[in-house]
């Protein structure tokens, strides 16, 4: 019997088969409505938008190619996210002042601790000046050569926690770079963000370690998408920042009662007059951002460097001419006590092809994507005539200029000499190097890092010998390659390396 459909019946699916019409037109279409708006990918929100919080560098880059332009958008549920490349775009995003950093990364980031997702009474400061105020007067060269106004210098403490915790490596076996040496920068950086007592314990300074991990992993596409979903890793985060609050706030406390102030940060920042709350917001922000990117840093390029054995020769002969020209090499005194001898002044300056090395490695790890929100009014991008509208997110992948062939000679080979003058590669174009930050928003802890990662090479360069293997402990064929799709560091991908070493120099 053929059947007969009711006029209710007909009407329904006139509707059904509309709402499919549109879903359909959606999925396959970039839509730009007029010349001034920027092209949008088609499709539901959260299927467009999931690939870019679990394969963000491999989503910019699809996009970019069947774009066949330097600008796209998608939503991200209510928000609206724009995504641009090329030089004129560039120029815009790192340098239009109605574009924030902390709006940017807050929302699409999520990983950073906050006070305001726990019950602790207090606003943190979203302030980004205020923040690098009291960071500036905690990093300065002063403050690490001499200790300030209380005059117990940080570098000599710093070598000797380094050279603690290498010593408990033993004198030859194997290591795995991006858990053995990460963990010296993190050492590192609670050791200048708060005080003595904090670090000499390992299990406090294990387990903030395993917190800010947890925090890491709780950025989940789910968590970032629906941040109102009393998901699992919404759960842990809070949990996590909960007890680095609770744990950091009792040493501050405990800093507060003593009765001889020290040089520590914790001091130094109660000598300011702030509170216990905004004191740990300010340590947890400075250990975050430390972390984040210094320790896989210095990973990588004690990897490129015994991966390269040339620039492994000319780093360590200008490390060993430090030395000599500023220490006495007569002296019996242990390595780390040598080099913690040598001027801030001489390591910051009298290290060209180190600073060559260092920029080459960022240059090849840091090709994640930048974030940005237009907080003001709508801006214009640079060149297309194109706008973004005020509310809406930006992102730019460094990727665009630090691997792009038209600025950089065989952009993947590491070749540090392509910043020599006469090449100076990273010239070609307007902000054309990346990875200390440019525009509005320069890396304000540059110094500081780069000191922490020289000292790390130092104390490894000279104090041992070491090469790449494999988990079976057979000579590397093949290196590891950074992962830009992680979207907090570059760690490695393909076959596991680790660092087999000998002590050589005590």
């Amino acid at each position: 019997m053929t059947a007969i459909l009711s006029p209710s019946g007909i009407g329904l699916a006139s509707v059904f088969a509309f709402i499919l019409a549109i879903a359909v037109q959606k999925l396959i279409s970039l839509t730009s409505p007029n010349p001034r708006e920027v092209r949008k990918l088609g499709g539901f929100s959260i299927l467009t938008a999931w690939p870019f919080f679990t394969s963000r560098y491999d989503f910019l880059k699809s996009n970019f190619k069947t774009a066949k332009d330097e600008v796209f958008k998608f939503n991200i549920l209510q928000h609206s996210v724009v995504a641009i490349k090329g030089e004129e775009g560039r120029k815009t995003f790192f340098d239009n002042k109605n574009l924030s950093f902390t709006e940017g990364y807050k929302v699409l980031m999520g990983a950073a601790p906050r006070l305001q997702d726990i019950s602790t009474g207090y606003e943190e400061q979203e302030n980004v000046t205020w923040f690098n105020k009291h960071l500036l007067m905690l990093l300065n060269r002063n403050r690490l050569a001499d200790g300030g106004y209380r005059a117990v210098p940080l570098v000599p403490i710093l070598f000797a926690d380094i050279n603690e915790q290498m010593e408990l490596w033993g004198r030859s076996g194997s290591i795995d770079p991006f858990k053995n040496v990460y963990d010296l920068v993190f050492l590192m950086t609670a050791r200048m963000a708060t005080c003595r007592e904090l670090t000499q314990d390992m299990a406090v300074v294990q387990r903030l370690q395993v917190l800010f991990q947890i925090l890491e992993r709780s950025a989940t596409p789910t968590a970032l998408l629906l941040p109102w979903l009393p998901t699992r890793a919404k759960k842990d985060k809070n949990a996590a920042t909960q007890e680095l609050f609770t744990t950091v706030d009792k040493f501050v406390e405990d800093r507060k009662q003593a009765k001889v102030p020290s040089s520590d940060a914790i001091d130094v920042l109660l000598g300011q007059g702030l509170s216990n709350q905004a004191i740990v917001g300010f340590i947890l922000g400075t250990m975050f951002a430390g972390v984040l990117n210094t320790g896989i840093n210095v990973c990588w390029i004690l990897l490129y460097l015994r991966a390269n054995p040339t620039w492994q020769r000319d780093v360590t002969s200008e490390l060993k001419s430090l030395v000599a020209q500023h220490t006495d090499t007569t002296s019996s005194e242990p390595l780390h006590k040598r080099l913690s001898a040598i001027p801030i002044s001489a390591w910051e300056d009298e290290m060209p092809i180190f600073e060559r090395t260092l920029r080459e490695t960022l240059r090849l790890v840091m090709n994640g994507a930048a974030l940005r929100r237009n907080i003001f009014e709508d801006v214009e991008i640079t060149g297309n005539g194109k706008t973004v509208k005020r509310g809406e997110f930006m992102t730019y992948q460094l990727a665009d200029a630090h691997l792009n062939s038209k600025i950089y000679q065989s952009p993947n080979d590491f070749d540090p000499d392509r910043y020599l003058p006469g090449r100076e590669e990273d010239k070609k174009e307007a902000f054309a190097f990346l990875g200390w930050g440019v525009g509005r928003h320069p890396c304000t802890g540059m110094k500081v890092a780069k000191m922490e990662i020289k000292m790390i090479t130092a104390l490894f360069l000279l104090g041992y010998e070491y090469d790449l293997v494999d988990a079976k402990g057979q000579t590397s064929t093949s290196l590891p390659r950074p992962n830009y799709n992680d979207i907090h560091q570059a760690r490695p991908i393909g076959e596991p390396c680790y660092f087999k070493f000998k002590r050589v120099v005590d």
